[in-house]
C-alpha cells in the first residue's frame, strides 16, 4: 500500500502540472475531465493532503472518475477507502466490488484485499457514493418543502411516483423531489414563460430529446426529467452542483462558463436545491451507462476560454 502511494505521489510532478490554475491550485473543472492517470494522481494528493488540503470528497470523486474508465490503481484506492471507512461509511461489499475490478486486471494487492475481506457473498456492482458528513442527517422527504400544498393528495401521488421511478435511474428520491419543488411546486400543469412544462419543467427540446410525448403526463414527465438529471450527472462526472446548474441553465452554459454560470437565478437555484436536498443523502456517482449514456469526454466540449495548459 505504502509503495504504490509513494510511486503515485512521485509521478505527480510529471502528470499534474497541466491541471494547475494560474495561482498553482488545481482547477476542478479541468480535473473532472482529465485523463484517468491525472485524475488518479490528484485523487492521491487530496486523499493524503500532499501539496493541497486533504479533501476526501474530491479524492473519492476523482478516484471514481478514473476507476470508471478502467484505471486500476484508482479502483484499488476506492476499495481501500470503502474497506477502511476513509471519508465514507465503511462498506465491505462495495470495497470488494472495486477490489474485484482491479484484481481482474491482474492487481495482486487487490486480490490480497479480497482474500482479507473474504469476498462478501453480497456481490454488488462497483459503484461510488458521494462522501457524507456523519454529523448531518438527511432531511425527511416530508420536510423538503414548506408550501401549504406539500401535504395535498397531488403531492402525495407525485412522491409515490418518484419513489417508484427514481431507482430505475439510480437517483435518490430526495434529490428528485427537491428539483420538482424548485421547478413546479408539484404542479403537474405548470408552464413557464419559456415554455417549460410539467412537474420537472421540461422545455420542448428536452422533452423530445428524452422521448417525452406528453410533458403534462406525470409519469412521462418524471421519466424524462430523471433521464436528463442522470445524463447530466454522467456528463459532469457526478458533480451535483454542475448537474443542477446544467438542469437550470443548460449544459452548454455550464461548459461556456467553466462551472456554475454567473446567473443570479441559476446560482440561487443550485444553492436552494443543495440546501434542501442536504449533504446527508448519498448520491451514487458512477452512473448507469444504460440509464444515462454520457457524451464524449467533457474536455471535448470545453470552449477555447478554458484551454488545456501544457
Amino acid at each position: 500500500m505504502m509503495l504504490r502511494t509513494c510511486i503515485g505521489i512521485g509521478l505527480l510532478g510529471l502528470c499534474c502540472a497541466s491541471v494547475k490554475a494560474a495561482d498553482g491550485a488545481p482547477d476542478w473543472i479541468r480535473l473532472i475531465r482529465e485523463k484517468p492517470a491525472v485524475q488518479a494522481e490528484w485523487a492521491t494528493r487530496y486523499e493524503h493532503g500532499e501539496g493541497v488540503p486533504r479533501n476526501y470528497d474530491r479524492a473519492l470523486r476523482l478516484y471514481c472518475a478514473a476507476a470508471r474508465r478502467g484505471h486500476v490503481q484508482a479502483q484499488y484506492q476506492l476499495g481501500w477507502m470503502y474497506a477502511n471507512g476513509r471519508g465514507v461509511a465503511r462498506d465491505d461489499a462495495r470495497a470488494a466490488a472495486w477490489f474485484r475490478r482491479a484484481a481482474a486486471r491482474g492487481d495482486l494487492p487487490a486480490q490480497r484485499m479480497l482474500n482479507l475481506l473474504n469476498d462478501p457473498a453480497k456481490v454488488r456492482p462497483a459503484t461510488c457514493v458521494e462522501p457524507v458528513d456523519p454529523t448531518v442527517k438527511p432531511p425527511p422527504v416530508q420536510q423538503l418543502a414548506a408550501r401549504p400544498r406539500a401535504t395535498s393528495p397531488q403531492r402525495a401521488k407525485v412522491e409515490a411516483l418518484v419513489h417508484a421511478i427514481a431507482p430505475t435511474y439510480g437517483l435518490q428520491p430526495a434529490l428528485v423531489l427537491a428539483v420538482i419543488e424548485a421547478e413546479s411546486g408539484f404542479n403537474e400543469q405548470a408552464r413557464s414563460p419559456k415554455d417549460a412544462q410539467g412537474l420537472m419543467q421540461l422545455i420542448p427540446a428536452t422533452a423530445e430529446r428524452f422521448g417525452v410525448q406528453n410533458p403534462y403526463d406525470p409519469v412521462q414527465n418524471l421519466r424524462g426529467g430523471m433521464a436528463y438529471l442522470r445524463w447530466l450527472l454522467a456528463y459532469f462526472g457526478g458533480d451535483l452542483r454542475l448537474t443542477l446548474a446544467g438542469y437550470n441553465a443548460g449544459e452548454g452554459a455550464v461548459v461556456r462558463h467553466g462551472g456554475v454560470p454567473p446567473y443570479a437565478e441559476t446560482r440561487a437555484y443550485v444553492d436552494r436545491i443543495t440546501r434542501v436536498y442536504g449533504r446527508g443523502a448519498p448520491l451514487s456517482t458512477p452512473l448507469n451507462p444504460v440509464a444515462a449514456p454520457p457524451r464524449p469526454p467533457f474536455a471535448a466540449a470545453l470552449p477555447a476560454a478554458l484551454p488545456r495548459q501544457p
